[in-house]
């Protein structure tokens, strides 16, 4: 077993993020997620790893930042919230565009605007849509633990650098503000360039040409139809995810009548609520997905099949529903889907949840 320790969720981002073998950390601090850039500063990663932490201008600089980071095939990676998400948006479609591995770690406020500092989850559109221009997608983890918290840091560099894309970890002010025991990973060497190169192909401008042409790091393609197979390109390598790295949890779905389909901290409460209603003689199971994108749809038109209807629960106005309703439409099934969700910060209550599918599924 690794160290054990009573950490916050954006604590244990900054400890794994050293753990791994993170080269440098560009970012700028906003409430709910500030505790990242904090930890990070407090360890001092520079005298053990190496590691570069920087404190950028604005989200613009440190996303920027990063894009000239990992251009040089470094594992590279920023935190935010919400609003300094969406001031990154043009650099993450950059770095997208020129096919960059990084990590971006978003711990979700209440919006819209500068809305409030409280936990939500009405980012899914902007991250698993493309929350900025172009055709691109983002590979997205939610995490609905402290543990996963760590855990995932790993997972999205792997990701991000198998496929050459920006991951992100949709985290919100909960899990980042709650405390948990978590396992810590064991150091990580950071990669020399010689080891990135190995593993995943020279495509770094790393100014050691040798013998290969030289690299060129860039979105833009001014050639209409050259433009065109790059972003052919890009629909591929997105397929291949979907066919690939799905990940979900299934709870107590074996012989559930109903199906609840929640992330992140919205999943950790209806664990209860399937408790409560099956305390009740409710068959009802739950959905996680843990990769937003790719969304697991085929499980979920498989569960389409079985049970009489499903209710999305999300810390939203109701996002992930379109991904529920879309999946069990294509099964060719006629399941009722519904929503239920708090706003403004409001974290609902496992009892809130049965009471909601009480009414809206079994006595709808």
């Amino acid at each position: 077993m690794g160290e054990l320790r009573l950490m916050k969720g954006n604590e244990v981002i900054a400890e794994a993020a050293i753990r791994c073998g993170c080269d440098a950390y560009f970012g700028y601090p906003i409430t709910p997620q500030s505790e990242v850039m904090e930890t990070l500063m407090a360890r001092e990663p520079w005298n053990q790893t190496g590691m570069v932490v920087l404190q950028a201008e604005s989200e613009v600089a440190s996303i920027n930042m990063v894009y000239g980071a990992a251009g040089a095939g470094k594992k590279v990676m920023t935190s935010s919230s919400s609003p300094g998400i969406s001031l990154m948006a043009e650099g993450i479609s950059y770095i997208a565009g020129a096919e960059l591995p990084c990590v971006i770690v978003n711990v979700q406020r209440g919006g819209p605007g500068l809305g409030t500092i409280q936990p939500s989850q009405a980012d899914y559109f902007q991250s698993t849509k493309g929350g900025g221009h172009g055709d691109y997608r983002l590979i997205v983890l939610a995490p609905a633990s402290v543990q996963e918290m760590h855990d995932f840091v790993g997972l999205a560099f792997e990701l991000a650098f198998k496929y050459r894309n920006p991951a992100m970890i949709l985290a919100d002010g909960a899990i980042g503000q709650m405390m948990e025991k978590v396992e810590l990973g064991e150091f990580v060497a950071r990669q020399t360039t010689e080891q990135v190169d190995a593993q995943y192909g020279s495509w770094a401008t790393t100014g050691k040409k040798k013998s290969r042409a030289k690299n060129v790091i860039t979105s833009l393609e001014l050639d209409s139809a050259l433009m065109e197979q790059n972003n052919l390109r890009f629909q591929e390598k997105y397929r291949k995810m979907q066919q690939d790295e799905v990940s979900f949890e299934a709870i107590r779905c074996e012989d559930a009548d109903y199906v609840l389909v929640a992330f992140g901290s919205s999943a950790r409460i209806c664990q209860k609520s399937v408790e409560l209603a099956r305390a009740k003689g409710i068959k009802v199971g739950l959905l996680r997905p843990i990769t937003l994108f790719p969304f697991p749809s085929e499980p979920i038109a498989r569960l389409a099949k079985q049970v009489k209807g499903f209710m999305t629960v999300e810390m939203n106005a109701g996002q992930m529903i379109e991904d529920v309703r879309l999946a069990v439409n294509c099964a060719g099934e006629r399941n009722p889907v519904h929503y239920f969700g708090r706003l403004g910060g409001i974290i609902p209550t496992p009892g809130e949840v049965v009471e909601a599918l009480e009414q809206k599924l079994i006595g709808g």
